[in-house]
């Protein structure tokens, strides 16, 4: 306790001082929090973009396919599969793919064909969410597709203008049909808005002479605080004759840019800090010094060199523990306005820009995290711990005699 009295007593002794390195504490911290909470605000909307608009948490595929797509190589029995996945706890759509042309005036594009179950997809991803112009599928609606935004773009294409399709059916005849454009959809992501065509399944059967089996069945979990390497094995378990994938395993480049960049705020921390531990180490081998006579009393007196190391340290401490009270009086209120009333950068990035192949958000928003709050913090106290290692091993290591004649 008397240690904790001395290190509030000379808290205030140096004022100026003090209160210079609590305010750049402060203020580092604060820019710290607003900065981790700004990018876990972006990393959670890249990853809705890449898993909740089209890519799905896991996806499930015949042997082969993802390494040679083709018409033949589908998932048979799809219902007995979406039971089985459905009573293990998981949210499951089927997808049926296929490659051709599309045409409108002058203009033609490769295209991607997706028919959708328009019941399940809407449990799984929200892709009818992200509609531009125009609307999204309906069952009722045969001739109604939505197309990717770049793909309506190069063939000119805008809502209720009509489209061909060419591809080659799974009988071996060629399918071609007159199509009406219904939707277009906001930036998805490259492959999605370069050659997305959407269209119902029961249309996509009827085109490509498809009369059962699936291509593909996407998966998300129902329990999101389920681990998905866990999930990933439980399902490969659950459907062993079938290739199973998670989102990190299909978009790897991605998850690497997830990782590096919860690598880069770790990296910010160190560099803004290392700025503070400098100014911390500064302020107190000129408190150290100017008090050296007083030390040496302290030592003549009885206070053992670990007791003025602690004293110091404590000290520091205390001096850290008040600039994260005003950094998170600061911080946090900025990190929250940010949360509700985002960064627009729409200025300045184009609406189809995309990142890794995922469609980038101009809008930033903040999302405010135990990990966004926390982590500057503990590494706010841990740099000015080891700034404030030097002067304090300096004080306890004071000769007393030659300390109080020091000058």
């Amino acid at each position: 306790m008397q240690i904790v009295f001395f290190a509030l007593r000379n808290f205030n002794r140096s004022r100026a001082r003090t209160w210079i390195t609590v305010g750049a504490m402060a203020f580092a911290c604060a820019i710290m929090i607003f900065y981790a909470s700004l990018l876990e605000g972006w990393l959670a909307a890249m990853e809705k973009n890449a898993v909740s608009m089209d890519l799905g948490e896991f996806q499930i595929h015949a042997h082969t396919f993802r390494d040679d797509p083709d018409l033949y190589k589908r998932i048979t029995g799809e219902e007995s599969v979406l039971a089985r996945l459905e009573a293990a706890g998981f949210a499951a759509t089927p997808r049926l793919y296929a490659s051709g042309l599309a045409a409108a005036g002058n203009s033609s594009s490769g295209i991607e064909l997706r028919g959708m179950d328009l019941v399940r997809e809407r449990l799984v991803t929200s892709l009818d969410q992200h509609v531009w112009q125009g609307q999204w599928l309906a069952e009722e609606d045969h001739s109604g597709v939505v197309l990717g935004r770049r793909l309506a773009r190069i063939l000119n294409l805008t809502v209720g203008d009509e489209v061909v399709v060419v591809a080659q059916g799974a009988d071996g005849s060629t399918a071609n049909e007159l199509f009406r454009v219904r939707g277009i959809l906001k930036s998805v992501g490259e492959g999605v808005d370069r050659t997305g065509f959407f269209m119902t399944a029961a249309t996509f059967r009827r085109l490509m002479i498809v009369p059962n089996g699936v291509h593909a069945i996407v998966v998300k979990r129902q329990q999101a605080t389920e681990d998905l390497v866990q999930a990933t094995a439980r399902l490969a378990q659950l459907l062993p004759g079938y290739e199973v994938r998670n989102w990190h395993q299909l978009q790897p480049v991605l998850a690497r840019l997830f990782e590096m960049s919860k690598i880069s705020l770790v990296i910010m921390l160190l560099i803004t800090y290392a700025a503070v531990g400098i100014l911390t180490l500064n302020a107190l081998l000129m408190s150290v010094f100017e008090r050296i006579p007083e030390f040496g009393v302290m030592k003549a007196l009885g206070l053992s060199p670990w007791g003025l190391f602690a004293m110091i340290v404590v000290e520091s401490m205390l001096q850290v523990t008040v600039a994260v009270c005003l950094a998170l009086g600061a911080g946090l209120p900025l990190s929250m306005y940010f949360s509700r009333h985002p960064l627009d950068f729409s200025r300045f990035v184009q609406s189809s820009s995309t990142i890794a192949g995922i469609a980038f958000d101009a809008k930033w928003y903040c999302a405010v995290t135990a990990n966004s709050v926390l982590l500057p913090i503990l590494f706010l106290y841990l740099v000015a711990g080891l700034a404030i290692l030097y002067p304090a091993l300096k004080a306890a290591m004071l000769k007393p005699l030659a300390a109080i004649y020091h000058r």
